[in-house]
């Protein structure tokens, strides 16, 4: 009777553990524009993001941040160029962060919403209603 009883018990955490891991955005997640490929990670209590690869380092690895709206940051490079910072929240919304789109210089409000262990939609809003939205999907 006791290994019948083990495994319901194993398998009843096993459930409960799942959600947690569900809801969990971070690791390595593919963008739908440029190649890129986004570092997801806990910066203390937030979620911050930084660029790993796209075509336009694949092409040039010391490529910098050229569009930037703030002329004194141009001179870093695109690899590990923090994209994603100051989300909170949680278990699968963060919200009250920002975006930086190194296409085009803009830095946006966002929000990250996790539709389940490998997708997640990463919405960015100049102001509400001028949003758009990606969705990234995990890499393995």
């Amino acid at each position: 009777m006791k290994p019948p009883l083990f495994l319901a018990l194993a398998a009843s955490l096993a459930a409960l553990a799942s959600p947690a891991l569900a809801g969990d955005p971070t690791g390595l997640w593919q963008t739908p524009t440029n190649g890129g490929q986004v570092r997801i990670e806990r910066c203390g209590q937030a979620l911050c993001g930084t660029l790993v690869t796209s075509d336009h380092i694949r092409r040039d690895p010391n490529a910098h941040d050229e569009r930037n709206k703030d002329q004194s940051l141009r001179g870093r490079t695109l690899r590990n160029l923090p994209m994603l910072s100051g989300f909170t929240g949680g278990p699968t919304e963060w919200r009250g962060g920002s975006v930086y789109n190194p296409a085009d210089g803009g830095t946006y409000r966002g929000t990250i919403t996790l539709t389940d262990a490998d997708t997640l939609r990463l919405r960015g809003c100049i102001v509400a209603p001028l949003c758009k939205t990606q969705t990234w999907t995990r890499v393995r």
